[in-house]
């Protein structure tokens, strides 16, 4: 097996150190008993998410690769298992918040005896190459479950009667009758043949500090009919638009497994939107940073949107969906730069007049047209670690660019994420194609 240099080393371990910290700041304005909310069945509870990160290590790395390791406890190997069959058992996601034992002090220390394992590991001489791979995919695990804990924390204040905000900070908001959204620009792509993927992950060549997921390859040739994309995401002022012209009541916009998951659920606006008499729009939208009138937000990107809503609202302004391959070729040659978690913001920012393509990083997840699905020869990756993206190649549709909760180091053009079409919770929005 290879072996790495000191200086790859060192930066991993520099990486290591950073993301576990960013983890624990994002944790400080949150009580013990924020901790062990569990909202809905989709999210879990933040004490979990920090037990389930270091678990994530414990399993892949320390426990192969570190001589005379020693387990925390060993329940833990099953209670903080998440969806690894291969594994063995694991308590059923709707029932974490059940878990007041192991005590927050046990999960902090947990923690801190990985971290400490982990920093054995890597001050060895000549630690493997393989444990490197999957310290920095943890770290990269561990940078998506720090965007759950923003969804999820969110999710859970909401459905406290009180509503009270995760962050006391100001919110970027506009004065009354201040329009700072551009109109959309329509940015024309040619057709042809396009690569799309990447090979980066397939050779034992590659650096161990650099990452993409499996699911990102490999890398193979598309064609792309002539298209257009809007230059920005739509506004939460043009979905109103949708709301008053009676969009939830219209079923020739909707596809039929969303129209019936709309009327069942009662969907009349996206996630976080409450009807509010005081608010001159009558709408007032719930943040990270307590409830806003949506006048003051109405030209930021509209969030918190289903596949189903994003794509019925494209019907309803005459145009579609982008496919994943179009979003990717579109953004490619796009600087990777936005509004990123470590803005602080935790909420998308007002579109700008940039020119070109703007926002297509940060801010929201942008819904596509494509099924999640593997790409042409696509391999997960051996043992459970295959089952971290593979099996999920069903009955999900992909969204691409990253939100205001994601690091700004896990996003990247090719980075492709996926949930079921009726999820509203996350930050997702849209952006026109036609």
């Amino acid at each position: 097996m290879m072996t790495t240099t000191a200086a790859p080393t060192t930066a991993l371990l520099r990486n290591y150190r950073s993301v576990r910290a960013a983890t624990m700041k994002l944790i400080e304005p949150l009580t013990p008993e924020d901790l062990m909310v569990q909202s809905s069945p989709d999210a879990s509870p933040v004490k979990w998410h920090l037990a389930h990160s270091a678990w994530f290590f414990e399993t892949f790395v320390l426990r192969e690769f570190l001589l005379g390791y020693q387990a925390f406890n060993p329940n833990f190997h099953w209670l903080f298992n998440s969806y690894y069959n291969a594994l063995g058992e694991m308590p059923e996601k709707k029932l974490r918040a059940s878990f007041s034992r192991p005590a927050l002090e046990q999960v902090l220390a947990y923690r801190a005896h990985v971290d400490a394992a982990i920093e054995r590991l890597l001050d060895a001489p000549e630690p493997p190459d393989e444990a490197m791979r999957r310290i920095t995919l943890g770290l990269h695990h561990e940078q998506q479950h720090q965007e759950l804990i923003a969804t999820d924390v969110k999710h859970a204040l909401f459905t406290n009667p009180l509503h009270p905000p995760y962050l006391e900070s100001s919110l970027a908001t506009m004065s009354a009758g201040e329009v700072l959204a551009p109109a959309v620009e329509w940015i024309p792509f040619a057709s042809g043949l396009f690569d799309i993927g990447t090979t980066f992950g397939s050779s034992e060549q590659d650096s161990v500090l650099d990452f993409v997921f499996d699911n990102e390859t490999p890398r193979h040739t598309v064609y792309l009919a002539p298209y257009s994309l809007a230059s920005r995401p739509v506004t939460c002022a043009e979905y109103l638009s949708f709301i008053d012209g009676n969009g939830y009541s219209r079923p020739e916009l909707w596809l039929s497994e969303g129209w019936t998951k709309m009327r069942e659920d009662g969907w009349q606006a996206p996630f976080y939107w409450q009807r509010d008499p005081a608010a001159k729009s009558g709408w007032s939208i719930y943040t990270l940073h307590g409830f806003k009138p949506m006048e003051e937000l109405s030209e930021t990107p509209v969030c918190h949107l289903s596949f189903f809503e994003a794509d019925a609202y494209a019907r309803f302004a005459g145009c579609r969906l982008p496919t994943e391959f179009e979003w990717e070729h579109a953004a490619s040659s796009i600087e990777l730069d936005g509004n990123f978690a470590e803005s602080n913001e935790l909420h998308p920012t007002p579109a700008g007049n940039f020119g070109g393509l703007q926002q297509m990083f940060g801010d929201t997840w942008e819904w596509t047209s494509s099924g999640y699905t593997g790409y042409p020869g696509y391999k997960p990756l051996p043992g459970a670690l295959g089952e971290y993206n593979g099996k999920f190649m069903s009955s999900q549709v992909i969204l691409r660019g990253g939100s205001c909760v994601t690091p700004a180091s896990h996003i990247r053009a090719t980075y492709r994420n996926f949930f079921p079409p009726s999820t509203r919770w996350q930050f997702s929005g849209l952006r026109l194609a036609k």
